[in-house]
């Protein structure tokens, strides 16, 4: 090998960073196909390959669907692997992703997070990534680069994690995170061997311990296989735990791990949201508490598993919940995150009123003071009162331009 990556804090875009974090992992296989804001993450990581830096068999494919199928089979051979996508290009993986998640393949993936056309549209939201949410996949949303950085390394952990074995996507926000210049602490390789284990594989192909992969299965089976798949799920929550707090010992960083919160303890309305958005959140709490508004924020790190018991804790005692979800479920009028929470209260004993508010789609600018306008509803919900008439209010959605 003649280069080496090198380690410290450097000022670097949000792609290389990630291409670092994910080079630092020592993936035997990388897969790539270019598209829009994801194209730099693998350029970078076929730089690294070119110089010698790192000792990864890099594949260029004809498209995403490829880039994921060769992973199937490089996973399924006992490799550590990794690709990067984003939009469409994570849509025409569709059938893919749950052949990995079935076969429980843990391979790693950073989506740059992009709106889905038509019409056509490069900026970001989450509409890929939350489409795909049923697809056996854990996915982590990272707030800021570092966060990124530091995730990647951790999602290893986890999906090789013997029980769970399941692939993870770490989700970042594209160009505003993809593309922003900021200094970030590169991580050190003799730091991350420490950290990250060689990958051992829980299954592999091996012609002298033959075995099957996404056999075919009668319906006597089938549902069998998706259980298995949940239950691997439900057990990557204490996994996740440990790999944040694993990781906070190691490299002094933490960032929650299902949830994170932010001035909740005395707060009377939660702002709920992932990525990149609560960053300009925590602005925009910090301002609003120093005007007397008691208002705090949780940030959902981890989709799936879906943190509800967290999500319950954190926002018992609370008057109002405003959720910001920067996807729409067409035809329910709302974003799934702010669904799933209130799925996940019905059959409690919490009676609080969730609002859902669809802000961002396209890319389209979410100031402080669309934030201000959010919280001034969710202030009217609590003056002018609403009639409980259910287990909890389900109030009707809020379009926000």
């Amino acid at each position: 090998m003649t280069g080496k990556l090198k380690s410290g804090r450097q000022v670097v875009e949000g792609s290389y960073a990630v291409a670092h974090a994910a080079a630092i992992c020592r993936p035997d296989v990388i897969s790539a196909y270019p598209i829009t804001p994801q194209t730099h993450i693998v350029e970078d990581l076929s730089q690294f390959v070119a110089d010698g830096a790192i000792d990864s068999k890099y594949i260029n494919v004809e498209s995403e669907f490829s880039a994921l199928s060769a992973l199937v089979g490089a996973s399924a051979a006992g490799a550590r692997t990794y690709s990067a996508t984003t939009s469409q290009g994570l849509a025409l993986m569709h059938e893919v992703l749950f052949n990995l998640a079935g076969m429980r393949l843990p391979a790693v993936m950073t989506i740059v997070n992009r709106s889905m056309s038509a019409p056509i549209n490069i900026w970001n939201d989450h509409q890929d990534s939350m489409t795909e949410r049923d697809s056996g996949w854990i996915q982590l949303y990272v707030e800021d680069v570092q966060e990124l950085v530091d995730t990647t390394v951790q999602a290893y952990l986890i999906a090789e994690d013997p029980e769970v074995s399941l692939p993870v996507m770490v989700c970042m926000d594209g160009f505003i995170l993809s593309h922003v210049f900021e200094p970030v602490d590169l991580l050190d390789q003799k730091a991350v061997d420490e950290y990250l284990p060689p990958f051992k594989p829980v299954s592999i192909l091996d012609p002298d311990d033959p075995k099957s992969f996404g056999m075919f299965v009668d319906p006597e089976y089938y549902m069998d296989f998706r259980y298995l798949v949940e239950q691997a799920m439900d057990r990557s929550r204490s996994k996740i735990l440990d790999a944040a707090k694993s990781f906070e010992s190691a490299f002094d960083r933490y960032y929650g791990d299902l949830i994170d919160t932010y001035q909740t303890d005395d707060a009377e309305i939660i702002l709920v949201a992932m990525g990149s958005l609560v960053g300009t959140l925590r602005d925009a709490v910090d301002d609003l508490r120093s005007k007397g508004v008691p208002v705090g924020l949780l940030k959902i790190r981890a989709f799936r598993p879906f943190p509800a018991d967290e999500i319950a804790e954190a926002i018992a005692g609370v008057k109002v919940v405003c959720v910001l979800d920067k996807n729409i479920s067409l035809g329910t009028g709302e974003g799934a995150v702010c669904t799933e929470i209130k799925a996940s209260l019905y059959n409690s004993d919490i009676r609080i009123p969730v609002i859902g508010f669809v802000i961002g789609l396209g890319g389209r600018d979410i100031p402080v003071g669309t934030v201000q306008r959010i919280v001034s509803k969710a202030e009217d919900v609590i003056k002018h009162g609403i009639k409980v008439e259910r287990e909890f209010v389900d109030l009707k959605h809020s379009l926000v331009s």
